[in-house]
């Protein structure tokens, strides 16, 4: 048996949506080569408060060294090159990506403090390279915005497919079709496995076609009478240029909000992806536009409270204002833990008598992955000896599995973050785990919940603090009021009382216990007040504030 081995390791986005990120490795046991596959990041919810960011632990890809040979990305979607910027200045490894994601990268660091220097090289679709022992073709796929790529992967023990996102579209509003023949022609080639987006696995059919939601929305825009305002994901390019499309077809101008969108547009604009689409009107022109001959596209489809949909369902806009009649359309879907954000803003706007418009009603969403359907036809073209299916929660994964193993693939390999699978020589075979997890950026900083603080951050956010300050001199009199300052609890206890009142009759009787010569300890003081304090606030109220005693001796 050779004594070489081929393996792959995903780090994020196996068991989660988003945060995507793996490594393919080539060699003898120990001493393997190796390129990573996209640096993705996701995004915190309510129980991570006031983290920015969540990045893929990346402990075991520094262990690598110079066995890692590049960092290859995908496509340019924040769930798989959004922590490139903060991460490879630990790594400091080539990159290789296409002039679209070259370009948002460019513009992304534009906003980032002490932003690093990337070394970028450029492949396009057909292009085939060299890394280490790995030689790789890029190879089109449909998706939601410019130049995504799945990678064939080939190493002397076999091909493997990462195909990251696509979908089969045969009226794309942006770039070519899935490139079906370069997939046969890498299957009649042979492949060894095929490691396959899982988003949509659940759902039957095919997907439909973002020409059919650019005729959806033109007639949704013919309809209303005021103004269209449709949100969506800045970064879905295809949908800016249907929205476009849509509005021309109905003589209406086009404007943009939102910082990320028009960023987004200009990267696109420079490669010449808006070449066939009219001017936009700048924000600051809104009023000099009839209602009846204006769309906007603005950020803000998953509720984010600094957005431009939020500010204007707020009446805090500056330039923009909706008024009863207008139409408001979520051209996206809702990303779990989203949910309460977008009701919110939804009932803002729907209380100032504005029509609201979702993917419930009608056709203005459509997904970049791909349905069953469109997983049977890749595997038809690909006929992979290993399927293994990735990006996706468990229930994708799982649905995903029963599909290619309906379909006969000789052999499904589920995998989770951190496993180490084998995929040559022999079986496909998970045979260790390594490091994996999740890193938090926190304004400028970064680190593990207990390093940037969030497990206390969430304590403060249940039950609040209560801080003391004492004052005793050298006999361990008080020679003060004891101060007492407390946030996040309730004012008034069950009793009626005034809860800093309570509060401050529990430290002083605590203080009081101590016998005079013990209170020149004032490690003793800040203990014995701290404890009768949070005991107290247990009785009134049932919960334990953090609590901070300072104790001055004079």
């Amino acid at each position: 048996m050779s004594k070489e081995e081929l393996l792959f390791i995903p780090l994020g986005g196996v068991g989660e949506i988003g945060m995507n990120l793996a490594l393919y490795g080539y060699g003898t046991k120990g001493d393997c080569q190796w390129i990573m596959v996209d640096c993705g990041v996701t995004f915190p919810d309510m129980t991570l408060p006031g983290v920015d960011l969540i990045l893929p632990d990346i402990r075991y890809v520094q262990e690598l060294g110079d066995r890692l040979k590049a960092i290859i990305i995908t496509h340019a979607h924040e769930d798989h090159y959004g922590a490139l910027l903060s991460l490879w200045p630990i790594l400091k490894k080539p990159v290789y990506c296409t002039p679209f994601c070259a370009g948002m990268l460019e513009a992304k660091a534009v906003y980032e403090r002490d932003k690093p220097e990337i070394p970028v090289n450029i492949f396009e679709a057909g292009n085939i390279f060299e890394v280490g022992p790995f030689k790789i073709e890029a190879v089109h796929v449909t998706h939601s915005l410019p130049e995504p790529m799945s990678l064939a992967i080939s190493t002397p023990l076999g091909t493997v497919v990462h195909t990251a996102d696509w979908k089969i579209d045969s009226d794309p509003t942006l770039g070519r079709v899935t490139d079906e023949e370069a997939f046969r022609r890498i299957g009649e080639d042979g492949v060894l496995a095929a490691i396959c987006d899982s988003t949509n696995a659940m759902r039957t059919g095919d997907s439909p076609s973002e020409l059919e939601v650019s005729e959806s929305l033109a007639d949704i825009i013919s309809s209303a009478k005021g103004r269209v305002a449709i949100t969506t994901f800045s970064s879905n390019v295809g949908r800016l240029r249907s929205i476009a499309h849509a509005a021309k077809k109905n003589n209406r101008r086009v404007m943009l909000m939102g910082s990320s969108i028009r960023r987004v547009v200009e990267v696109s604009s420079d490669l010449g992806y808006f070449d066939d689409i009219d001017e936009f009107v700048d924000e600051r022109d809104f009023d000099t536009v009839d209602r009846a001959n204006l769309v906007i596209i603005l950020t803000g489809s998953q509720g984010e409270p600094r957005a431009a949909m939020a500010k204007i369902a707020k009446q805090e806009h500056r330039n923009v204002a909706l008024v009863p009649g207008d139409t408001v359309v979520y051209s996206s879907r809702i990303i779990p833990g989203n949910e309460k954000a977008i009701i919110e803003t939804k009932n803002l706007l729907i209380d100032q008598g504005i029509n609201i418009i979702t993917d419930r009603d009608t056709l203005v969403h459509v997904s970049g992955h791909p349905r069953q359907n469109e997983l049977k036809e890749m595997y038809s073209w690909l006929k992979p000896q290993i399927s293994v299916p990735v990006h996706g929660e468990a229930a994708h994964l799982s649905a995903h599995a029963r599909l290619a193993g309906n379909i006969a693939v000789p052999q499904v390999a589920p995998v989770r973050n951190g496993d180490v699978l084998r995929l040559a020589p022999g079986n496909a075979e998970i045979v260790d785990n390594v490091p994996h997890g999740r890193y938090y950026k926190d304004g400028i900083i970064f680190g593990d919940e207990r390093e940037i603080g969030v497990t206390q951050r969430r304590k403060l956010g249940y039950a609040g603090i209560v801080s003391l300050s004492i004052v005793l001199d050298r006999n361990g009199n008080m020679a003060d009021e004891i101060d007492i300052e407390i946030y996040g609890l309730p004012e008034i206890t069950g009793e009626g009382e005034e809860f800093d009142d309570v509060l401050y009759h529990a430290a002083t009787g605590a203080l009081n216990s101590i016998p005079p010569k013990r209170r020149k300890d004032a490690e003793v003081v800040r203990k014995a007040v701290r404890n009768a304090v949070r005991a107290s606030a247990r009785d009134h109220w049932g919960k334990k504030p953090v609590t901070t005693v300072f104790v001055a001796m004079i």
